[in-house]
């Protein structure tokens, strides 16, 4: 069995959750939390392609008007988002916009 490090989990090159490896993600990271979204959103780009997916992390890189750009679905809730953004922090993504619908309560 190979030992995975908490610290910084990579196995075969890739980040140990989203499958992802260096170069595989733009600089701007678009998160839906569904998967099924991924593929909607970058169907709108002049080129995609899809790099990953691995549980509920699917990810497609493409660009938008000669710009490179990635969309990241991150499941429900925030452990598995910031398990996201910081896989994909360590691979090279600076900018991450969340995407998709949300939740509010009515307090009145």
């Amino acid at each position: 069995m190979t030992k995975i490090s908490a610290k910084a989990p990579v196995v075969g090159g890739k980040q140990y959750h989203i499958a992802c490896k260096a170069g595989d993600v733009a600089p701007v990271v678009l998160l839906p939390g569904d998967p099924g979204r991924v593929g909607k959103i970058a169907s709108g780009w002049d080129t995609n392609r899809e790099v990953a997916h691995h549980r509920e992390y699917r990810t497609m890189t493409g660009k938008v008007k000669g710009v490179d750009i990635s969309c990241t679905s991150t499941g429900i809730g925030s452990p598995s988002l910031i398990i996201a953004v910081d896989e994909l922090a360590r691979i090279g993504a600076e900018t991450f916009i969340r995407v998709g619908s949300t939740g509010a309560l009515d307090l009145l």
